[in-house]
Protein backbone atom coordinates (compact mmCIF):
# COMPACT_ATOMS: atom_id res chain seq x y z
CA UNK A 1 0.00 0.00 0.00
CA UNK A 2 1.54 3.52 -0.96
CA UNK A 3 0.30 6.32 1.24
CA UNK A 4 2.40 8.68 -0.41
CA UNK A 5 0.41 8.83 -3.38
CA UNK A 6 -1.08 12.35 -3.91
CA UNK A 7 -5.15 12.23 -3.53
CA UNK A 8 -8.01 14.63 -2.12
CA UNK A 9 -11.33 14.07 -1.34
CA UNK A 10 -12.73 17.35 -1.40
CA UNK A 11 -16.35 17.47 0.83
CA UNK A 12 -16.97 14.47 3.54
CA UNK A 13 -20.09 13.85 1.46
CA UNK A 14 -18.47 13.12 -1.88
CA UNK A 15 -18.39 9.73 -3.27
CA UNK A 16 -15.07 10.76 -5.78
CA UNK A 17 -12.06 11.46 -5.05
CA UNK A 18 -9.28 13.24 -6.94
CA UNK A 19 -5.72 12.81 -8.17
CA UNK A 20 -3.60 14.72 -7.92
CA UNK A 21 -1.33 12.68 -10.13
CA UNK A 22 -1.53 10.03 -12.59
CA UNK A 23 -2.16 6.61 -10.42
CA UNK A 24 -1.70 3.33 -11.94
CA UNK A 25 -4.48 0.71 -11.77
CA UNK A 26 -3.96 -2.15 -9.21
CA UNK A 27 -2.11 0.33 -7.21
CA UNK A 28 -3.67 0.48 -3.33
CA UNK A 29 -4.07 4.04 -1.79
CA UNK A 30 -5.16 4.89 1.66
CA UNK A 31 -7.29 8.37 2.25
CA UNK A 32 -8.27 9.17 5.78
CA UNK A 33 -7.67 5.54 7.02
CA UNK A 34 -9.60 3.72 3.92
CA UNK A 35 -8.10 1.95 1.53
CA UNK A 36 -8.91 2.17 -2.16
CA UNK A 37 -7.44 -0.91 -4.59
CA UNK A 38 -7.85 1.53 -8.10
CA UNK A 39 -9.48 -0.78 -10.56
CA UNK A 40 -8.43 1.43 -13.57
CA UNK A 41 -5.51 4.20 -14.52
CA UNK A 42 -6.73 6.92 -13.00
CA UNK A 43 -5.03 10.64 -14.67
CA UNK A 44 -4.18 13.48 -12.49
CA UNK A 45 -7.37 15.61 -12.53
CA UNK A 46 -9.26 12.72 -12.72
CA UNK A 47 -11.81 11.16 -9.96
CA UNK A 48 -12.52 7.32 -8.53
CA UNK A 49 -15.20 5.98 -6.48
CA UNK A 50 -15.09 5.74 -2.74
CA UNK A 51 -17.42 2.88 -3.36
CA UNK A 52 -19.38 0.67 -5.52
CA UNK A 53 -22.05 2.27 -7.87
CA UNK A 54 -24.99 0.72 -10.16
CA UNK A 55 -26.87 2.45 -12.56
CA UNK A 56 -28.76 5.41 -11.62
CA UNK A 57 -26.64 6.03 -8.20
CA UNK A 58 -25.86 9.24 -7.78
CA UNK A 59 -22.26 11.07 -7.70
CA UNK A 60 -21.36 13.63 -5.13
CA UNK A 61 -18.19 16.02 -5.34
CA UNK A 62 -17.73 19.30 -3.32
CA UNK A 63 -20.77 18.02 -1.98
CA UNK A 64 -23.42 18.57 -4.76
CA UNK A 65 -24.70 15.91 -7.12
CA UNK A 66 -22.92 16.05 -10.24
CA UNK A 67 -23.98 12.96 -12.06
CA UNK A 68 -25.53 9.68 -12.43
CA UNK A 69 -24.09 6.76 -13.17
CA UNK A 70 -24.99 5.21 -16.42
CA UNK A 71 -23.19 1.61 -15.19
CA UNK A 72 -22.35 -0.13 -12.72
CA UNK A 73 -18.90 1.17 -11.77
CA UNK A 74 -16.52 -0.63 -8.99
CA UNK A 75 -15.11 1.06 -5.99
CA UNK A 76 -12.13 2.56 -6.95
CA UNK A 77 -13.07 3.05 -10.67
CA UNK A 78 -12.58 6.03 -12.57
CA UNK A 79 -15.49 7.89 -13.70
CA UNK A 80 -16.13 8.71 -17.19
CA UNK A 81 -18.29 10.35 -20.12
CA UNK A 82 -18.62 6.74 -20.22
CA UNK A 83 -20.33 5.76 -17.19
CA UNK A 84 -21.50 8.86 -15.92
CA UNK A 85 -23.92 11.32 -16.75
CA UNK A 86 -24.71 15.32 -15.80
CA UNK A 87 -27.60 15.73 -13.77
CA UNK A 88 -28.22 18.18 -10.60
CA UNK A 89 -30.49 18.59 -7.86
CA UNK A 90 -33.54 20.72 -8.23
CA UNK A 91 -33.92 24.11 -6.49
CA UNK A 92 -36.27 26.28 -5.39
CA UNK A 93 -36.29 29.93 -4.44
CA UNK A 94 -38.83 30.00 -1.69
CA UNK A 95 -36.78 30.38 1.37
CA UNK A 96 -33.31 32.17 0.69
CA UNK A 97 -30.78 32.67 3.14
CA UNK A 98 -31.71 36.10 3.98
CA UNK A 99 -30.28 35.31 7.82
CA UNK A 100 -27.29 33.73 6.39
CA UNK A 101 -24.28 34.69 9.04
CA UNK A 102 -20.85 35.34 7.01
CA UNK A 103 -17.80 34.87 8.75
CA UNK A 104 -15.78 37.51 6.86
CA UNK A 105 -11.92 36.73 6.90
CA UNK A 106 -9.19 39.08 8.49
CA UNK A 107 -8.86 42.25 6.77
CA UNK A 108 -6.15 43.66 8.80
CA UNK A 109 -3.41 43.35 6.38
CA UNK A 110 -5.37 45.59 3.34
CA UNK A 111 -7.76 48.02 5.49
CA UNK A 112 -4.71 51.03 5.13
CA UNK A 113 -3.78 49.84 1.57
CA UNK A 114 -4.39 51.86 -1.94
CA UNK A 115 -4.01 51.57 -4.94
CA UNK A 116 -4.08 54.41 -7.53
CA UNK A 117 -6.29 55.10 -9.94
CA UNK A 118 -8.52 57.81 -11.80
CA UNK A 119 -11.22 59.00 -10.09
CA UNK A 120 -13.96 60.37 -12.12
CA UNK A 121 -16.83 62.66 -10.92
CA UNK A 122 -19.22 59.99 -10.08
CA UNK A 123 -17.40 59.00 -7.43
CA UNK A 124 -15.93 55.65 -9.35
CA UNK A 125 -11.98 54.91 -9.96
CA UNK A 126 -10.59 53.14 -12.69
CA UNK A 127 -7.62 51.23 -12.94
CA UNK A 128 -7.16 52.49 -16.40
CA UNK A 129 -7.79 55.78 -18.81
CA UNK A 130 -8.90 54.72 -21.98
CA UNK A 131 -10.38 56.51 -25.01
CA UNK A 132 -13.47 54.38 -27.04
CA UNK A 133 -13.93 54.29 -30.83
CA UNK A 134 -17.28 52.69 -31.45
CA UNK A 135 -19.13 51.79 -34.49
CA UNK A 136 -23.00 51.37 -33.61
CA UNK A 137 -23.21 49.14 -36.53
CA UNK A 138 -20.79 46.68 -38.93
CA UNK A 139 -21.25 49.14 -41.38
CA UNK A 140 -19.31 51.10 -39.70
CA UNK A 141 -16.30 48.58 -38.97
CA UNK A 142 -14.20 49.81 -42.04
CA UNK A 143 -14.10 53.56 -40.95
CA UNK A 144 -13.23 52.65 -37.41
CA UNK A 145 -10.44 50.67 -39.30
CA UNK A 146 -9.32 53.52 -41.03
CA UNK A 147 -8.95 55.64 -37.63
CA UNK A 148 -7.21 52.89 -35.86
CA UNK A 149 -4.58 53.20 -38.68
CA UNK A 150 -4.62 57.04 -38.77
CA UNK A 151 -4.41 57.54 -35.20
CA UNK A 152 -2.54 55.01 -33.35
CA UNK A 153 0.28 54.69 -35.69
CA UNK A 154 0.12 59.06 -35.56
CA UNK A 155 0.09 59.20 -31.76
CA UNK A 156 1.90 56.63 -30.79
CA UNK A 157 -0.63 54.07 -29.14
CA UNK A 158 0.07 51.32 -31.53
CA UNK A 159 3.41 49.77 -29.89
CA UNK A 160 2.25 46.91 -28.52
CA UNK A 161 3.70 44.50 -30.48
CA UNK A 162 4.98 41.91 -28.33
CA UNK A 163 7.60 40.16 -30.88
CA UNK A 164 8.23 40.32 -34.25
CA UNK A 165 8.81 37.76 -36.42
CA UNK A 166 11.43 37.52 -39.09
CA UNK A 167 9.19 36.63 -42.56
CA UNK A 168 11.86 37.69 -44.16
CA UNK A 169 14.28 35.43 -43.54
CA UNK A 170 12.32 32.68 -44.42
CA UNK A 171 11.85 34.52 -47.83
CA UNK A 172 15.33 34.99 -48.23
CA UNK A 173 16.34 31.01 -47.14
CA UNK A 174 13.87 29.95 -49.28
CA UNK A 175 15.32 31.50 -52.43
CA UNK A 176 18.32 30.24 -51.51
CA UNK A 177 17.03 27.22 -52.05
CA UNK A 178 16.78 25.50 -48.36
CA UNK A 179 14.85 22.62 -47.54
CA UNK A 180 11.79 22.36 -45.26
CA UNK A 181 14.08 20.89 -42.42
CA UNK A 182 15.87 23.89 -42.40
CA UNK A 183 12.85 26.60 -42.76
CA UNK A 184 11.53 24.60 -39.92
CA UNK A 185 14.65 25.02 -37.52
CA UNK A 186 15.00 28.40 -38.81
CA UNK A 187 14.38 31.50 -35.82
CA UNK A 188 12.22 34.06 -36.93
CA UNK A 189 11.69 35.35 -33.23
CA UNK A 190 14.02 38.70 -34.66
CA UNK A 191 13.10 40.89 -31.19
CA UNK A 192 10.69 41.34 -28.30
CA UNK A 193 8.93 45.20 -28.40
CA UNK A 194 8.38 46.88 -25.07
CA UNK A 195 5.39 48.62 -24.34
CA UNK A 196 5.95 52.78 -24.37
CA UNK A 197 3.74 55.38 -23.14
CA UNK A 198 2.41 57.97 -25.48
CA UNK A 199 4.23 61.17 -25.00
CA UNK A 200 2.00 63.42 -26.02
CA UNK A 201 -0.51 61.95 -23.69
CA UNK A 202 1.32 60.01 -21.18
CA UNK A 203 -1.98 59.88 -18.87
CA UNK A 204 -4.23 58.10 -21.63
CA UNK A 205 -3.59 54.26 -21.12
CA UNK A 206 -4.96 53.24 -25.23
CA UNK A 207 -7.68 54.36 -27.92
CA UNK A 208 -9.27 51.00 -28.17
CA UNK A 209 -11.31 50.56 -31.35
CA UNK A 210 -14.84 48.02 -30.72
CA UNK A 211 -15.53 46.98 -33.78
CA UNK A 212 -18.21 44.13 -34.05
CA UNK A 213 -21.22 42.29 -36.47
CA UNK A 214 -24.17 43.57 -34.89
CA UNK A 215 -26.59 46.75 -34.92
CA UNK A 216 -28.47 45.40 -37.84
CA UNK A 217 -30.22 43.09 -39.75
CA UNK A 218 -30.93 40.76 -36.59
CA UNK A 219 -33.68 41.04 -33.62
CA UNK A 220 -33.90 44.50 -32.27
CA UNK A 221 -33.72 42.97 -29.15
CA UNK A 222 -29.81 42.21 -29.97
CA UNK A 223 -29.25 45.50 -31.15
CA UNK A 224 -30.92 46.75 -27.89
CA UNK A 225 -28.62 44.56 -25.70
CA UNK A 226 -25.90 45.96 -28.16
CA UNK A 227 -26.05 49.36 -27.19
CA UNK A 228 -26.84 48.53 -23.28
CA UNK A 229 -22.99 47.28 -23.44
CA UNK A 230 -21.54 49.88 -25.66
CA UNK A 231 -23.21 52.63 -22.73
CA UNK A 232 -21.63 50.53 -20.20
CA UNK A 233 -18.63 50.33 -21.64
CA UNK A 234 -18.81 54.16 -21.95
CA UNK A 235 -19.72 54.34 -18.22
CA UNK A 236 -16.96 52.14 -17.25
CA UNK A 237 -14.39 54.07 -14.83
CA UNK A 238 -11.50 52.77 -16.76
CA UNK A 239 -13.22 55.10 -19.84
CA UNK A 240 -12.36 58.98 -19.82
CA UNK A 241 -14.65 59.24 -23.29
CA UNK A 242 -15.40 57.70 -26.21
CA UNK A 243 -16.55 58.42 -30.14
CA UNK A 244 -19.23 57.05 -31.74
CA UNK A 245 -19.59 56.35 -35.31
CA UNK A 246 -23.01 55.68 -36.95
CA UNK A 247 -24.89 55.19 -40.55
CA UNK A 248 -28.40 56.65 -39.26
CA UNK A 249 -30.48 54.16 -40.67
CA UNK A 250 -29.66 50.67 -38.56
CA UNK A 251 -31.45 49.03 -35.49
CA UNK A 252 -28.88 50.08 -33.08
CA UNK A 253 -30.56 54.10 -32.70
CA UNK A 254 -28.28 57.01 -31.21
CA UNK A 255 -31.13 57.71 -29.23
CA UNK A 256 -31.19 53.98 -27.78
CA UNK A 257 -26.97 54.85 -27.15
CA UNK A 258 -27.88 57.96 -25.48
CA UNK A 259 -31.09 56.28 -23.38
CA UNK A 260 -28.97 53.94 -21.74
CA UNK A 261 -26.15 56.28 -20.68
CA UNK A 262 -28.43 58.17 -19.19
CA UNK A 263 -30.56 55.66 -16.99
CA UNK A 264 -26.61 54.67 -16.39
CA UNK A 265 -25.53 57.50 -15.18
CA UNK A 266 -27.90 60.49 -15.24
CA UNK A 267 -25.17 63.26 -14.22
CA UNK A 268 -22.24 61.81 -16.44
CA UNK A 269 -20.26 64.20 -18.09
CA UNK A 270 -17.87 62.45 -20.01
CA UNK A 271 -17.11 63.64 -23.45
CA UNK A 272 -18.95 61.63 -25.49
CA UNK A 273 -18.74 62.96 -29.68
CA UNK A 274 -21.73 60.80 -31.89
CA UNK A 275 -21.05 61.11 -35.94
CA UNK A 276 -23.63 59.90 -38.10
CA UNK A 277 -22.50 59.33 -41.70
CA UNK A 278 -26.32 59.94 -43.55
CA UNK A 279 -25.60 63.48 -42.26
CA UNK A 280 -22.32 64.18 -43.99
CA UNK A 281 -21.25 65.01 -47.38
CA UNK A 282 -18.86 62.67 -47.49
CA UNK A 283 -17.11 59.84 -45.92
CA UNK A 284 -13.99 61.97 -45.87
CA UNK A 285 -16.17 65.03 -43.94
CA UNK A 286 -16.93 61.88 -41.51
CA UNK A 287 -13.54 60.69 -41.19
CA UNK A 288 -12.12 64.11 -40.27
CA UNK A 289 -14.44 65.37 -38.16
CA UNK A 290 -13.96 62.02 -35.96
CA UNK A 291 -10.04 62.43 -35.95
CA UNK A 292 -10.63 66.04 -34.89
CA UNK A 293 -12.91 65.09 -31.92
CA UNK A 294 -11.04 62.30 -30.80
CA UNK A 295 -8.19 64.65 -30.70
CA UNK A 296 -9.78 67.50 -28.60
CA UNK A 297 -11.18 63.89 -26.34
CA UNK A 298 -8.07 63.15 -25.35
CA UNK A 299 -6.68 66.40 -24.63
CA UNK A 300 -9.09 66.37 -22.03
CA UNK A 301 -8.10 62.25 -20.99
CA UNK A 302 -5.19 63.58 -20.56
CA UNK A 303 -5.91 65.77 -17.63
CA UNK A 304 -6.58 62.58 -15.52
CA UNK A 305 -3.84 61.57 -13.13
CA UNK A 306 -3.27 58.34 -10.78
CA UNK A 307 -4.56 59.17 -7.29
CA UNK A 308 -4.69 56.89 -4.10
CA UNK A 309 -8.05 55.52 -4.02
CA UNK A 310 -9.27 52.73 -1.15
CA UNK A 311 -9.45 49.48 -2.19
CA UNK A 312 -13.45 49.65 -1.99
CA UNK A 313 -13.42 51.26 -5.00
CA UNK A 314 -12.25 47.91 -6.99
CA UNK A 315 -15.07 46.37 -8.65
CA UNK A 316 -13.83 43.06 -9.30
CA UNK A 317 -14.81 40.30 -11.92
CA UNK A 318 -14.51 36.57 -11.31
CA UNK A 319 -13.80 34.62 -15.04
CA UNK A 320 -12.61 31.38 -15.63
CA UNK A 321 -11.89 29.82 -19.16
CA UNK A 322 -9.89 26.77 -20.11
CA UNK A 323 -10.68 24.96 -16.89
CA UNK A 324 -9.17 21.82 -15.67
CA UNK A 325 -9.56 19.51 -12.96
CA UNK A 326 -7.53 21.39 -10.92
CA UNK A 327 -9.58 24.80 -10.90
CA UNK A 328 -11.89 24.10 -8.92
CA UNK A 329 -9.46 23.10 -6.15
CA UNK A 330 -6.74 25.34 -6.51
CA UNK A 331 -7.06 28.54 -8.76
CA UNK A 332 -11.12 29.01 -8.24
CA UNK A 333 -10.71 28.99 -4.47
CA UNK A 334 -8.02 31.59 -4.55
CA UNK A 335 -10.32 33.62 -6.43
CA UNK A 336 -13.15 32.79 -3.60
CA UNK A 337 -11.20 34.30 -0.81
CA UNK A 338 -9.74 37.17 -3.09
CA UNK A 339 -13.89 38.03 -3.15
CA UNK A 340 -14.32 37.97 0.61
CA UNK A 341 -11.57 40.20 1.15
CA UNK A 342 -12.92 42.61 -1.34
CA UNK A 343 -16.25 42.40 -0.49
CA UNK A 344 -15.25 42.33 3.40
CA UNK A 345 -13.24 45.80 2.69
CA UNK A 346 -16.36 47.00 1.18
CA UNK A 347 -15.60 46.36 -2.54
CA UNK A 348 -17.94 44.62 -5.09
CA UNK A 349 -17.25 41.41 -6.71
CA UNK A 350 -19.18 40.01 -9.74
CA UNK A 351 -19.77 36.01 -10.58
CA UNK A 352 -20.45 35.54 -14.11
CA UNK A 353 -21.19 32.47 -16.18
CA UNK A 354 -24.55 31.21 -15.63
CA UNK A 355 -24.20 28.27 -17.19
CA UNK A 356 -21.30 27.24 -15.23
CA UNK A 357 -23.64 27.62 -12.28
CA UNK A 358 -25.66 24.85 -12.93
CA UNK A 359 -26.29 22.21 -10.12
CA UNK A 360 -25.36 25.05 -7.33
CA UNK A 361 -28.42 26.96 -8.19
CA UNK A 362 -29.78 26.31 -4.66
CA UNK A 363 -26.39 26.90 -2.47
CA UNK A 364 -26.53 30.56 -4.63
CA UNK A 365 -30.47 30.81 -3.79
CA UNK A 366 -29.62 30.41 -0.27
CA UNK A 367 -26.89 32.87 -0.14
CA UNK A 368 -28.96 35.63 -1.57
CA UNK A 369 -30.21 38.22 0.88
CA UNK A 370 -33.77 38.49 -0.03
CA UNK A 371 -36.52 36.72 -1.99
CA UNK A 372 -35.95 39.43 -4.80
CA UNK A 373 -33.04 38.48 -5.60
CA UNK A 374 -33.34 34.30 -5.67
CA UNK A 375 -36.74 34.76 -7.55
CA UNK A 376 -34.44 36.58 -10.34
CA UNK A 377 -31.44 34.52 -10.12
CA UNK A 378 -33.92 30.93 -10.65
CA UNK A 379 -36.03 33.11 -12.88
CA UNK A 380 -33.23 33.65 -15.30
CA UNK A 381 -31.42 30.60 -14.73
CA UNK A 382 -34.45 28.30 -15.99
CA UNK A 383 -34.98 30.62 -18.87
CA UNK A 384 -31.90 30.17 -19.97
CA UNK A 385 -31.45 26.83 -19.98
CA UNK A 386 -34.80 26.58 -21.25
CA UNK A 387 -33.90 28.60 -24.35
CA UNK A 388 -30.49 26.97 -25.09
CA UNK A 389 -32.74 23.36 -24.70
CA UNK A 390 -35.06 24.13 -27.15
CA UNK A 391 -32.25 25.23 -29.50
CA UNK A 392 -30.72 21.85 -29.14
CA UNK A 393 -27.95 22.46 -26.38
CA UNK A 394 -28.65 22.39 -22.66
CA UNK A 395 -26.69 23.58 -19.95
CA UNK A 396 -25.72 20.16 -19.94
CA UNK A 397 -23.49 20.60 -22.93
CA UNK A 398 -21.45 22.96 -21.88
CA UNK A 399 -18.22 21.00 -20.95
CA UNK A 400 -15.68 21.76 -23.41
CA UNK A 401 -13.64 18.45 -25.25
CA UNK A 402 -11.11 20.06 -23.25
CA UNK A 403 -12.69 20.16 -20.02
CA UNK A 404 -13.69 16.69 -20.29
CA UNK A 405 -10.07 15.37 -21.69
CA UNK A 406 -8.92 16.91 -17.83
CA UNK A 407 -11.33 16.01 -15.71
CA UNK A 408 -14.40 17.97 -15.68
CA UNK A 409 -17.07 15.01 -16.79
CA UNK A 410 -20.06 16.99 -16.27
CA UNK A 411 -21.16 20.83 -16.48
CA UNK A 412 -22.43 20.04 -12.60
CA UNK A 413 -19.03 18.78 -12.18
CA UNK A 414 -17.59 21.87 -13.81
CA UNK A 415 -20.15 24.11 -12.08
CA UNK A 416 -19.52 23.01 -8.68
CA UNK A 417 -15.78 24.30 -9.10
CA UNK A 418 -16.44 27.45 -10.66
CA UNK A 419 -19.26 28.75 -8.41
CA UNK A 420 -15.75 28.59 -5.85
CA UNK A 421 -14.93 31.64 -7.33
CA UNK A 422 -17.52 33.12 -5.42
CA UNK A 423 -16.25 32.57 -2.08
CA UNK A 424 -18.92 32.62 0.64
CA UNK A 425 -20.63 35.82 1.23
CA UNK A 426 -23.87 36.16 0.65
CA UNK A 427 -25.05 37.70 -2.61
CA UNK A 428 -26.05 41.23 -2.70
CA UNK A 429 -27.96 41.68 -6.11
CA UNK A 430 -28.75 39.38 -9.44
CA UNK A 431 -27.88 41.75 -12.60
CA UNK A 432 -29.02 40.43 -15.83
CA UNK A 433 -26.47 41.05 -18.84
CA UNK A 434 -25.56 44.67 -19.14
CA UNK A 435 -27.05 45.83 -15.91
CA UNK A 436 -24.57 47.52 -14.04
CA UNK A 437 -22.97 46.75 -10.72
CA UNK A 438 -24.28 49.27 -8.40
CA UNK A 439 -24.29 47.65 -4.94
CA UNK A 440 -20.84 46.45 -2.55
CA UNK A 441 -20.93 42.58 -2.28
CA UNK A 442 -21.04 39.78 -4.17
CA UNK A 443 -23.02 40.16 -7.29
CA UNK A 444 -24.42 37.39 -9.77
CA UNK A 445 -24.30 38.74 -13.59
CA UNK A 446 -25.87 36.73 -16.26
CA UNK A 447 -23.02 36.04 -19.13
CA UNK A 448 -22.67 33.11 -21.17
CA UNK A 449 -19.57 30.52 -20.21
CA UNK A 450 -18.05 31.86 -23.56
CA UNK A 451 -15.14 33.33 -22.31
CA UNK A 452 -15.03 36.19 -24.29
CA UNK A 453 -18.48 36.95 -24.13
CA UNK A 454 -18.42 36.60 -20.78
CA UNK A 455 -15.09 38.99 -19.99
CA UNK A 456 -17.41 41.69 -22.45
CA UNK A 457 -19.91 41.61 -20.47
CA UNK A 458 -18.46 41.93 -17.23
CA UNK A 459 -16.16 44.95 -18.15
CA UNK A 460 -19.68 46.21 -19.56
CA UNK A 461 -21.10 46.26 -16.15
CA UNK A 462 -18.54 48.26 -14.68
CA UNK A 463 -15.84 45.82 -14.00
CA UNK A 464 -12.79 48.04 -13.38
CA UNK A 465 -10.52 44.50 -12.72
CA UNK A 466 -11.26 40.87 -14.13
CA UNK A 467 -9.16 37.73 -12.58
CA UNK A 468 -9.51 34.89 -15.07
CA UNK A 469 -8.60 31.27 -13.84
CA UNK A 470 -7.76 28.98 -16.08
CA UNK A 471 -6.14 25.09 -16.13
CA UNK A 472 -5.32 24.81 -19.55
CA UNK A 473 -4.41 28.15 -20.88
CA UNK A 474 -5.89 31.25 -22.98
CA UNK A 475 -4.96 34.21 -24.42
CA UNK A 476 -8.28 36.55 -23.97
CA UNK A 477 -7.57 39.70 -22.80
CA UNK A 478 -10.14 42.96 -22.66
CA UNK A 479 -9.51 46.63 -24.30
CA UNK A 480 -10.30 48.19 -21.11
CA UNK A 481 -10.30 46.52 -18.07
CA UNK A 482 -7.15 44.66 -17.10
CA UNK A 483 -7.71 40.57 -17.24
CA UNK A 484 -5.27 38.98 -14.43
CA UNK A 485 -4.83 35.23 -15.69
CA UNK A 486 -4.11 32.89 -12.87
CA UNK A 487 -3.20 29.10 -13.56
CA UNK A 488 -4.24 26.30 -11.40
CA UNK A 489 -1.57 24.16 -12.13
CA UNK A 490 2.36 25.14 -11.75
CA UNK A 491 2.95 23.11 -15.07
CA UNK A 492 0.79 25.20 -16.96
CA UNK A 493 2.25 28.49 -15.31
CA UNK A 494 5.95 27.51 -16.21
CA UNK A 495 4.62 26.77 -20.21
CA UNK A 496 2.67 29.27 -20.80
CA UNK A 497 4.25 32.03 -18.29
CA UNK A 498 3.87 34.61 -21.43
CA UNK A 499 0.27 34.67 -21.10
CA UNK A 500 0.04 33.77 -17.36
CA UNK A 501 0.14 36.54 -14.46
CA UNK A 502 -0.17 34.43 -11.17
CA UNK A 503 0.09 30.26 -10.17
CA UNK A 504 -1.60 29.28 -7.80
CA UNK A 505 -0.42 25.45 -8.28
CA UNK A 506 1.28 25.35 -5.14
CA UNK A 507 -1.95 24.72 -3.23
CA UNK A 508 -1.79 21.59 -5.13
CA UNK A 509 1.43 20.57 -3.99
CA UNK A 510 0.51 21.17 -0.90
CA UNK A 511 3.03 23.96 -0.27
CA UNK A 512 1.07 26.59 0.77
CA UNK A 513 -2.78 27.64 1.60
CA UNK A 514 -5.70 29.57 -0.30
CA UNK A 515 -5.55 32.04 1.68
CA UNK A 516 -1.60 32.76 1.39
CA UNK A 517 -2.07 32.96 -2.14
CA UNK A 518 -5.68 34.52 -1.61
CA UNK A 519 -3.46 37.28 -0.20
CA UNK A 520 -0.41 37.34 -2.59
CA UNK A 521 -2.80 37.94 -5.19
CA UNK A 522 -4.82 40.54 -3.92
CA UNK A 523 -1.28 42.65 -3.46
CA UNK A 524 -0.71 41.68 -7.27
CA UNK A 525 -4.12 42.88 -7.84
CA UNK A 526 -3.19 46.17 -6.30
CA UNK A 527 -0.03 46.85 -8.51
CA UNK A 528 -2.29 46.48 -11.72
CA UNK A 529 -4.92 48.48 -10.78
CA UNK A 530 -2.21 50.94 -9.78
CA UNK A 531 -0.63 50.64 -13.34
CA UNK A 532 1.29 47.39 -13.85
CA UNK A 533 0.75 45.75 -17.11
CA UNK A 534 -0.99 42.28 -16.65
CA UNK A 535 0.30 39.90 -19.86
CA UNK A 536 -2.60 40.15 -21.59
CA UNK A 537 -2.20 44.02 -21.74
CA UNK A 538 1.77 43.51 -22.83
CA UNK A 539 0.40 41.40 -25.36
CA UNK A 540 -2.10 43.45 -26.72
CA UNK A 541 -5.00 40.54 -26.27
CA UNK A 542 -8.07 43.46 -26.76
CA UNK A 543 -11.05 40.76 -27.06
CA UNK A 544 -14.69 42.13 -27.70
CA UNK A 545 -17.24 40.47 -28.70
CA UNK A 546 -21.05 40.96 -27.77
CA UNK A 547 -23.45 38.04 -26.74
CA UNK A 548 -26.25 38.22 -29.06
CA UNK A 549 -29.01 35.93 -26.96
CA UNK A 550 -29.63 32.84 -28.44
CA UNK A 551 -27.66 30.22 -28.13
CA UNK A 552 -24.39 30.50 -26.50
CA UNK A 553 -23.31 28.20 -23.29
Amino acid sequence: MNNRINILKIHPKDNVIVALSDIKKNTSVNYNNKEYLLQDDIPAKHKFTTENLVEGDAVYMYGVLVGRAIKPISKGGLISTTNLVHDTEKYSSKNPGNKLIWASPDISKFKEKTFKGYHREDGKVGTENNWLIIPLVFCQNRNVEVLKKALVEKLGFGKKQHLELNVDSLIDEYKNGASVETLLNKDIIKSENQLQRNPLFPNVDGIHFLTHEGGCGGATSDSVALCNLLAGYINNPNVAGATILSLGCQHAQVHILEKALNEMSPIHRKPVFILEQQKTNSEKELLGEAVKKTFIGLIEANKFERKSAPLNKLVMGLECGGSDGFSGISANPTLGYVSDLIVALGGSTVLSEFPELNGVEQELINRCQNSKKANKFSEIMSSYNAKASALGAGFSANPSPGNIKDGLITDAMKSAGAAKKGGTSSVVDVLDYTEQVILPGLNLLCTPGNDVESTTALAGSGCNIILFTTGLGTPTGNPITPVIKVSSNTELFNKMSDIIDFDTGEIIEGKRSIEELGEDLLDFIIEIASGKLTKAKQLGQDDFIPWKRGMSL
